[in-house]
């Protein structure tokens, strides 16, 4: 049994119209979405407006042939390409993998063995939505903030910080470049809700303001972001 990638969007190219009509319908009840187009011209229109996990790409084709396609293609996108060739000989194979093919697969072949190709070749390429990772360091002009330990830095100098101003940048570090409202800020510092509360905030911000920025009146590494708070703008 074949292990399946789902939902994968496949494009295949091939000028023969009942082999295109075969694969795309064998692929289609396999789990892929599919397009399909007759030669390279009629690709690059379908690419212009549609993203896809992988081109399937006959070698053989009138106009410009599989291989000279699979070299440009290969210089614009980041996109895996399985070659087909009717000859599949040692020539051939080597040309399509010279010109970035991840794979070939020589004519005719068994349905089973394409989906083995397909599966292998997306197992083998990164996610596309890779979870962000924060940086273990925040560049803050002068300063550094090593997110792991919780510590500021002044070259090779610790800055001293409060209980809450340390607490202040551990919550802000956990989303760089995003604002916390003043309200989720009492939150996540464990205390009470209401407006004393908020005040309160404001004041320890101003005072950690005055730690890392050269000029605390015009911040440029913890800003005020109008109508939702305040922000870590790290380098």
């Amino acid at each position: 049994m074949v292990d399946m990638i789902s939902d994968a969007h496949l494009l295949i190219v091939d000028d023969d119209e009942r082999i295109r009509g075969l694969l795309q319908k064998f692929l289609i009840r396999n789990g892929f979405l599919v397009s399909a187009a007759r030669d390279a011209a009629h690709a690059d229109r379908i690419l212009s407006g549609l993203d896809f996990d992988m081109v399937i790409l006959d070698v053989m084709m009138p106009g410009e042939d599989g291989v000279s396609f699979c070299q440009r293609l290969r210089a614009a996108r980041n996109l895996p390409i399985l070659l087909l060739t009717a000859k599949g000989d040692t020539e051939d194979r080597i040309r399509g993998l010279e010109a970035g093919a991840d794979d070939y697969l020589a004519k005719p072949f068994e349905p089973k063995e394409l989906l083995l190709r397909i599966n292998s070749i997306l197992r083998r390429v990164p996610q596309a939505e890779a979870v962000e990772v924060t940086p273990k360091v925040l560049g803050l002009g002068p300063y550094r903030y090593d997110v792991e330990k919780g510590t500021l830095w002044e070259g090779d100098a610790p800055v001293r910080l409060t209980a809450t101003e340390s607490q202040l940048m551990r919550i802000f570090a956990t989303r760089p470049g995003a604002p916390f409202s003043r309200s989720e800020l009492v939150e996540e510092l464990g205390r009470d809700g209401g407006q004393a509360q908020e005040r309160a905030v404001d004041v320890q911000i101003t005072r950690l303001r005055r730690k890392l920025e050269a000029d605390p009146k015009q911040p440029r590494y913890l800003q005020t972001v109008r109508g939702a708070g305040y922000m870590l703008a790290h380098d």
